[in-house]
């Protein structure tokens, strides 16, 4: 599961309108029919996980996450849309199998950014969500996929507009994305977070500092084989090219 998109398109927010984020979560059998034929073909099997043990969150879990990836990757703006309802269905059924799992939380705070992404009209109620969220598993949970709860947050709050239109804060964003390098310094989406908060914040030769190290970091992981590696690499080089 590729990571870069808890760095960058699940805070993509947009606060255009104020339609309801979320609905009554669907059964799992809808989930699938709603993704047409061919995402129902690579969801099948969390679904299945999910009908053989009605205890557990993990067949929704891996529902949501696979559904997420594929947001992030698919090029085609009707395929992606498509696929929004179902990763934010499976996260609100998840919460509802098991209460006490952050993962629900954190995948639905991350379903929450693509939707306001894919459908503006839902950002200002979805942004809301999304902090509460974010803010819950922070409390029980914050080292969750590399301290992505911090990550998230910090770049909807770098992201987002400022009040009383939104929740931006700079300064506040600038603390989450330390929070996140403090747990996890040597993974690249932090320090790329990290990188974009400096600059925010009117401090640019620690920004530069931050995207190189997240360069550097993403480069020998590439070399390791990581598969995200070469989009972080990309993310950092874009990063320290901009006057």
């Amino acid at each position: 599961m590729t990571r870069s998109a808890l760095a960058t398109g699940a805070a993509l927010v947009v606060l255009a309108g104020c339609a309801t984020a979320l609905r009554e979560p669907a059964t799992g059998t809808d989930l699938l029919e709603a993704g047409g034929p061919r995402r129902a073909v690579a969801q099948s099997t969390y679904l299945a996980a999910a009908r053989a043990d009605s205890a557990r969150a993990e067949g929704l879990l891996g529902l949501a996450r696979v559904s997420v990836w594929r947001i992030e990757h698919e090029q085609n703006e009707t395929e992606r849309k498509a696929l929004v309802p179902i990763a934010l269905q499976a996260a609100q059924a998840c919460a509802r199998r098991d209460p006490t799992d952050p993962r629900c939380d954190y995948w639905l705070a991350v379903a929450l950014g693509l939707q306001a992404r894919e459908h503006p009209s839902t950002g200002r109620d979805g942004v809301s969500r999304m902090v509460e969220a974010l803010r819950r598993v922070i409390a029980r949970a914050p080292e969750l996929e590399e301290a992505g709860p911090h990550r998230v947050l910090a770049l909807v709050l770098l992201r987002a507009p400022g009040w009383p239109l939104g929740p931006g804060d700079a300064e506040a964003g600038l603390v989450e994305a330390k929070e996140a390098v403090a747990l996890f310094p040597d993974h690249p989406p932090n320090q790329l977070a990290l990188g974009e908060a400096l600059a925010r914040n009117g401090r640019a030769d620690e920004s530069r500092a931050a995207f190189a190290r997240a360069g550097d970091l993403a480069q020998a992981l590439s070399a390791a084989g990581e598969p995200d590696a070469a989009e972080w690499n990309k993310e950092a080089e874009a990063a320290l090219a901009r006057p």
